[in-house]
């Protein structure tokens, strides 16, 4: 009887999850890489624990890293447990949100998990005291709006080869950093479209011009045409290929169109000057001046407001 019940228990305690407290500190953000799809970030990460940790280096895996790096590893005890603390620098592959560039808001998610155990040995659960960041934390062109520590379970499809499996799957407690930055988007926004609002209004001057000089009638919108595809090629050179429609594309597409209808209208009025119908033409000039500027100026509002949002 003696022999069943120090069995019993004695698997009991063997098999017992080990919870362990995890904690981070995120020293700094940085390297932000629209074309890479990367950034790159550095922090503490500790571990409070029962079980024994012969190699800290395999106790820790980030699966989203491009590669990750344990500067500083520092093993300890606290309280009869084991007191892990490791300095990581990774390169975080990061899927950016680009519908609403320049004015976007991009989640980032650090994910940690102990390859070793399964969620049978081993659960996270989150030292929430003190903060996690460097209050002095500073994201080059953004603002910190939102840090959040969370624990997760990881599933995998596979059983990485242990055929005493019933399911060829797994499972692993993950530690989660989720991260949100909103771009401080404003002084970015003229830098980029400067050079589109003006090449539109370049060619929205030819209203203003009489029909009678053809050659600035339609010089003009010509040259603003070039000058707005040219904008548009220099933006795309700071983002990644992307299947999204995003502002730059709706707003460039629109100021594309726009100019257009100016020439076209531009041809029209030519046509009615030579005509002799002067009146008629500068009337349709104003008509058509007045048109196009309300609809892309309220075009631009609407646009923007909801990138706000």
């Amino acid at each position: 009887m003696f022999l069943f019940f120090f069995t019993f228990f004695g698997q009991g305690l063997i098999a017992q999850t080990d919870t362990v407290k995890i904690g981070c500190y995120i020293i700094s953000l940085h390297d932000l890489d629209f074309i890479e799809e990367q950034y790159t970030a550095r922090f503490w990460l500790w571990m409070i624990h029962k079980r024994p940790i012969e190699k800290p280096t395999d106790a820790v895996e980030l699966p989203d890293a491009k590669d990750y790096k344990i500067d500083n590893i520092i093993a300890d005890s606290l309280n009869g447990k084991g007191w892990l603390q490791l300095k990581i620098k990774s390169v975080m592959k990061q899927r950016w949100e680009l519908h609403n560039f320049p004015f976007d808001k991009q989640k980032l998610r650090i994910k940690v998990e102990n390859p070793q155990f399964t969620t049978k040995d081993l659960i996270f659960i989150p030292d929430t005291l003190g903060k996690s960041y460097d209050p002095k934390l500073e994201v080059d062109g953004w603002k910190i709006t939102s840090f959040k520590i969370t624990n997760g379970i990881g599933h995998y499809n596979t059983a990485f080869g242990d055929n005493t499996q019933k399911k060829p799957e797994s499972y692993y407690s993950q530690f989660l950093v989720d991260i949100t930055i909103e771009r401080d988007a404003w002084g970015l926004f003229f830098k980029l479209f400067l050079g589109m609002y003006v090449a539109f209004a370049i060619s929205f001057v030819t209203f203003f011009i009489d029909p009678s000089h053809a050659e600035p009638r339609f010089g003009l919108p010509v040259g603003g045409l070039f000058a707005a595809v040219g904008n548009k090629y220099v933006i795309d050179s700071y983002l990644p290929e992307t299947s999204t429609l995003t502002i730059v594309d709706t707003l460039h597409g629109l100021t594309f169109i726009m100019i257009f209808v100016i020439i076209a209208f531009s041809a029209l009025s030519l046509r009615q000057d030579d005509d002799g119908q002067d009146k008629l033409s500068s009337n349709t000039d104003r008509l058509v001046a007045w048109i196009l500027g309300s609809i892309y100026l309220i075009f631009n509002l609407v646009s923007i407001i909801m990138a706000l949002d």
